[in-house]
């Protein structure tokens, strides 16, 4: 399963990929908005949303660059570890 994670502190973004990969994930990591954002998303079957930490136009272009593909979207306030962890248990990424 391919995940996208919009948002979330910068000096986790390590962290964010173990993560994803002890849940047998491949993981692409956007923190900060940079040039070709647009063109680097793809279409995975998971986006994860961290709306505390990132701006409304990173949402909207990586909500718009994921329509029509059927990927799943999860939102979450916050940007720990618990919450990604929390995020894939529930969208069905067995450990």
């Amino acid at each position: 399963m391919s995940v996208v994670i919009v948002g979330g502190n910068e000096c986790m973004t390590r962290q964010y990929i173990d993560i994803c990969n002890e849940y047998k994930c491949s993981a692409k990591v956007f923190c900060k908005m940079r040039d070709g954002l647009k063109n680097k998303v793809g279409s995975p079957d998971l986006l994860v949303l961290f709306t505390n930490t990132t701006s409304h136009k990173m949402v909207k272009c990586a909500l718009s660059e994921i329509k029509g593909t059927g990927a799943m979207v999860a939102r979450s306030h916050s940007s720990s570890a618990s919450a990604l962890r929390n995020i894939l248990t529930q969208h069905s990424c067995k450990e």
